[in-house]
């Protein structure tokens, strides 16, 4: 097994020759690890079999939904490989040029960052999307997995490495740390020198941990307490739909729909519909039904008990559903200020101008009118895949893709000049 100290030494050996990768070279790596990665669709079956083996009955289903592989989502990771390969070339661009009156040429062009550290938990898929955008924005990646995943996660890694292999180029452009202790993130958060750029991908622990401890640079990707607010002119027929997406289509990712807020005015005659749509119908199609987590208004109209505790501040990542009623547009937008982790959010309704205020006075990355949360997503994007979700303010703020793993620096040329 290779330390995490070598595996960083080896990563560092290879940031140049990452750098200075043509275009060509790299898209020509990209459709070779898509290859390598179909080719190898059996053995990372059957790895991934193992970990949510072991997982089974210590997670909820929902989180082994997220472990589990199958040979369409194998697919679907080998397509962003391809997808990415047919996006521009992050690196090289001006960004800014200007001539000074003294003739100074000066040039603001993207370049790498250097070598990509990335803390992530039980999402095998990761590792292709985190491959493929390093390489083709010209950086050198590190990945470490959660333990749940490190089988599945290994098996996808060595056939991208194979693959880069197989047109020329070195297998340590993306390497796995193969210890799964705490000790090695913590090695990555203080590789001072070593790692360039370190973004944490998971749940609310992991990320709080990287931003106290790390000592090297690094992006916060957040946790995803989206709300949808139903205002009092929305299409309910529409509303309905697209909570029922935003809550269900896949409740353990970060855009998953985690409170919804209703217009009083409509609520009366939305959420008992709602609750028939979330409960009632799903349970008769063999599908998990929906938990409404109320508060007191709520669930007087739903006809159950308010919930206690936190309920408008935790990411339930599961079939769970905060519900609150509002009396304006205004009020939802300030709870969505009070509780919201600045992830995704979105407004159904008719009312244009009450769209615009959401949209303007919302503060998250992504903000929605009459459309799903869980289009907050690189591929959805046309970024290709994603590297994560920023809720930041820094230079990448929501879905992070090639962009947002290019620095820059300035280039002048002069014929002289002096100061």
């Amino acid at each position: 097994m290779r330390t995490t100290d070598a595996i960083l030494t080896a990563a560092a050996a290879v940031k140049n020759t990452a750098a200075l990768l043509s275009t060509e070279e790299k898209n020509r790596a990209l459709l070779s690890m898509a290859e390598e990665l179909k080719n190898a669709a059996d053995a990372i079956l059957a790895a991934n079999a193992t970990d949510v083996e072991a997982a089974r009955g210590r997670v909820s289903d929902v989180m082994i939904d997220r472990l589990s592989l199958t040979p369409a989502r194998i697919d679907g990771m080998a397509k962003g490989l391809c997808d990415v390969a047919a996006l521009p070339d992050p690196v090289g661009r001006t960004l800014q040029s200007v001539t000074r009156p003294n003739g100074l040429a000066i040039a603001r062009v993207s370049v790498p960052f250097g070598v990509v550290a990335v803390i992530y938990e039980s999402r095998p898929n990761v590792t292709s999307d985190v491959a493929a955008l390093t390489l083709k924005s010209g950086n050198v990646a590190v990945l470490r997995c959660g333990r749940e995943a490190a089988n599945s996660c290994r098996a996808v890694c060595d056939a991208l490495r194979r693959g880069l292999v197989k047109v020329g180029l070195p297998a340590d452009l993306v390497s796995i740390v193969e210890d799964t202790d705490r000790k090695s993130s913590v090695e990555l958060m203080r590789a001072v020198g070593r790692v360039d750029l370190l973004i944490p991908r998971g749940g609310a622990g992991l990320i709080r941990a990287c931003v106290e401890q790390a000592l090297v640079p690094c992006i916060e990707t957040g946790t995803g307490i989206c709300h949808v607010y139903v205002d009092e002119t929305a299409d309910l027929a529409m509303a309905l739909s697209i909570v029922e997406n935003a809550k269900t289509s896949r409740p353990s990712v970060c855009n998953a729909e985690e409170v919804l807020l209703v217009h009083e005015a409509i609520a009366p005659v939305f959420l008992p519909a709602l609750k028939e749509r979330l409960t009632t119908e799903r349970s008769r199609r063999g599908q998990p039904p929906v938990e409404f987590r109320p508060d007191e208004k709520a669930a007087a109209l739903l006809g159950m008990q308010p919930a206690e505790g936190p309920i408008f501040d935790t990411e339930y990542l599961d079939y769970i559903l905060a519900v609150g009623v509002v009396p304006d547009v205004g009020a939802a937008i300030a709870h969505i200020g009070a509780h919201s982790t600045h992830h995704s959010d979105a407004i159904v309704t008719e009312n244009g101008e009450n769209a615009e205020r959401f949209l303007r006075e919302v503060d998250s990355a992504a903000v929605y009118h009459n459309a799903s949360t869980r289009f907050t997503d690189g591929g959805e994007f046309g970024l290709g895949c994603e590297l994560g979700i920023s809720t930041q303010k820094m230079h990448a703020r929501g879905p992070m893709g090639l962009a947002e793993l290019t620095t820059y620096k300035y280039l002048i040329r002069g014929n002289g000049q002096t100061r």
